[in-house]
This record gives C-alpha cells, sequence and structure tokens, in this order.
C-alpha cells in the first residue's frame, strides 16, 4: 500500500518537481497550492505525512498548515519545506518534526521522508501500546469511563 503525503507549495514548479519525484519513489501524493486548501485536503483526506512550504501567502502560512495537520486524529508526521531556515530552533515548538531546506537533493529528501515516516510509526505504536490512541480517543475513553 503506497503511503499518502500532502505537498504544499504556492510555487507549481516545486510543486510539480516534488511531486514526480515523490510519485516514482511510490508515494501516493496529492497537492495543495496554499494553507487554506491545504486545511481543506487535511480534513476530508487521510495521509501519512504533510510536507508544506514555510512561506506562501503569509510568512507564516506553513505553521497553520502543521498547526492542522497536528490537529487530525490520524496524526500525520510533519515537515516543512523552507529555502529560508531559521536560526534557532523555533519551528521545534510549532509541531514541526522535520526540516527540509530547498534546494535539497533527491536521496536526501527520500532518506528524511523515509526516517520521518518510521518515528511516526513508532510513535503511534507506542502510544497505542501505553493505551492513549490518539488524542479523540483519549476523550472518548473517559467519556465512556464516565457513563
Amino acid at each position: 500500500m503506497k503511503r499518502r503525503i500532502l505537498l504544499v507549495d504556492d510555487d507549481v514548479a516545486v510543486l510539480l518537481t516534488l511531486k514526480a519525484v515523490l510519485e516514482l519513489n511510490h508515494f501516493d501524493v496529492q497537492t495543495a497550492g496554499s494553507a487554506a486548501e491545504a486545511v481543506q485536503k487535511l480534513t476530508s483526506g487521510v495521509y501519512d505525512m504533510v510536507i508544506t512550504d514555510s512561506r506562501m501567502e503569509t510568512d507564516d502560512a506553513g505553521f497553520h498548515v502543521i498547526r492542522a495537520a497536528r490537529q487530525q486524529a490520524y496524526q500525520p508526521a510533519t515537515a516543512l519545506l523552507t529555502a529560508y531556515p531559521p536560526r534557532n530552533m523555533d519551528w521545534k515548538h510549532n509541531g514541526v518534526q522535520s526540516l527540509l531546506v530547498k534546494p535539497i537533493g533527491t536521496q536526501d529528501l527520500l532518506r528524511q521522508i523515509e526516517a520521518l515516516l518510521v518515528q511516526q510509526q513508532d510513535e503511534k505504536r507506542a502510544r497505542e501500546i501505553a493505551g492513549l490512541g490518539a488524542p479523540e480517543k483519549v476523550g472518548e475513553r473517559r467519556e465512556q469511563k464516565a457513563s
């Protein structure tokens, strides 16, 4: 089964190039050209990973996409794609799990994506073993116990 990636960038050339590279490497890739479009797709689909440009319609549009991704019950891995990496580590405090700096070579991109997907899967398994599951499921369990 192909892993699904939501790729978000307002630069059509970057979007189509990365989409082609990822599809050639057996990913199912959906695209969005803005943060608003990405948020809509996040709520109507399920993705293993979200890769978003940081600067689109606003300088922090990518962080809006990341926050929306982190709120999804299916908990996708998240990566911020940027040509302007922050000098500090503030990006980690916004739910970003990985920083992909443009330009990025194909092999390096694929290696980082695979590593992040493995890490995300391991974290999901650990939460399941601990009985935590997705945030919504925890709330549902509390409601069921209270009944």
